[in-house]
């Protein structure tokens, strides 16, 4: 399977355990296919969802390569979610939630907070991937409130400090989520209790955990 770098597409398969036509909100999209965590999900398993990328010049390359799609060009931190999600008949329980946009300049934590104000009072995701970067440094606090912020609304931390090989090291970025209401928690139970699940985990070994169970 042709999956991004960092194995974030992966790991949201397995989770969702090859689920098909599936739902996600994807916010720092970037390029539609290049390095991208929804590519796969919507050209092999046919989910639908929302884009959200700063820069304008992917629109027509999210028209003509993600057809299931809605894009959305702006500023993640100022989208009425709800109304986009409501407006386009989206599930309570959605299956995929990507925040990958700039803790240096507080957009991070803005959209997290967004979402607790707002998406998190009508809607569930089933896997998360959020970028808190903070092997680049601990900008306003950003890993610490947005865990207690998911903490709050029932997720579960299943990796934490996920780390990519950066500037010959390697480096923790993110934190990986699932929802016990959405996502089989003897699944989640099993990997939280594994000796190999620490914190600051390669994205490999993440993958290795979860298809380690997955077979059993």
């Amino acid at each position: 399977m042709d999956t991004n770098g960092a194995y974030q597409d992966l790991f949201v398969i397995l989770m969702n355990k090859e689920l098909k036509d599936g739902w996600y909100i994807e916010i720092g999209s970037n390029h539609p296919m290049n390095s991208n965590n929804s590519y796969i999900l919507e050209n092999k398993y046919g989910w639908k969802g929302i884009m959200v990328e700063l820069d304008g010049s992917f629109l027509q390359l999210y028209k003509e390569i993600r057809p299931l799609a809605i894009p959305i060009i702006g500023d993640a931190t100022q989208i009425d979610y709800v109304s986009y999600l409501q407006n386009n008949n989206f599930p309570a329980n959605l299956n995929y939630l990507q925040i990958d946009v700039e803790a240096d300049n507080k957009s991070t934590l803005d959209t997290i907070k967004l979402f607790d104000n707002s998406v998190f009072d009508h809607y569930k995701f089933g896997t998360v991937t959020f970028e808190h970067d903070i092997y680049r440094g601990d900008f306003f606090d950003t890993r610490s409130i947005s865990r207690e912020i998911f903490l709050k609304r029932g997720y579960v931390r299943l990796f934490s400090d996920v780390c990519v090989w950066v500037y010959n090291t390697w480096c923790p970025y993110e934190d990986w989520y699932v929802h016990p209401d959405i996502i089989d928690n003897d699944l989640i139970q099993k990997i939280l209790s594994d000796p190999e699940n620490t914190e600051k985990i390669h994205t490999t070994t993440c993958i290795e955990i979860i298809q380690r169970y997955l077979k059993k």
